[in-house]
């Protein structure tokens, strides 16, 4: 794959996390002949290999500003809520993104402004499932240390997946 392939998979891999930029690679590379294959190719090289990439003329968190602003004027409900996960990872705080969704409002109307404000929702909800299964897969490796008579102090050492 090409340098901007590269640039972009790492972006991606920082922000959705490596489990999803592994399975993109190993879909790019295979033999598959899938339907649009070609656009996650170029979603790679061109929107994360090279635009994303440009963090010394905007940084990620001033670009998921840009984006969300753009993703809510265009109405596509599934990439605001992606990119509302997209900019919560690029640092952004979910009052800063409340502000984003209320400048929109006069610019872009209530009806898409009502689609934003229910797609930020379920991105919001889903980053809170996401950090709940965390904490259960945390919880359920510090009750099997324990089992195993590993001490709490050595725990907090090591951390609880360590062991």
């Amino acid at each position: 794959m090409s340098e901007a392939f590269e640039k972009g998979i790492k972006i991606f891999g920082e922000v959705y996390g490596d489990d999803q930029a592994n399975e993109l690679r190993a879909y790019l590379g295979s033999d598959t002949e899938g339907f649009g294959k070609l656009q996650a190719q170029w979603a790679m090289e061109w929107a994360f290999g090279t635009i994303w990439s440009r963090e010394e003329q905007l940084s990620r968190k001033m670009r998921s500003c840009a984006v969300l602003g753009m993703v809510i004027g265009m109405g596509t409900c599934d990439e605001i809520k992606m990119h509302t996960k997209m900019g919560t990872a690029n640092g952004l705080t979910r009052d800063e993104i409340q502000e984003i969704y209320y400048s929109a409002i006069p610019y872009c109307g209530l009806p898409k402004s009502n689609l934003a404000k229910a797609a930020m929702i379920e991105g919001f909800r889903e980053l809170d499932e996401d950090e709940a299964e965390l904490r259960r897969g945390v919880a359920a490796a510090s009750a099997i240390l324990d089992e195993l008579g590993v001490s709490q102090e050595a725990q907090e050492e090591t951390g609880p997946l360590a062991g």
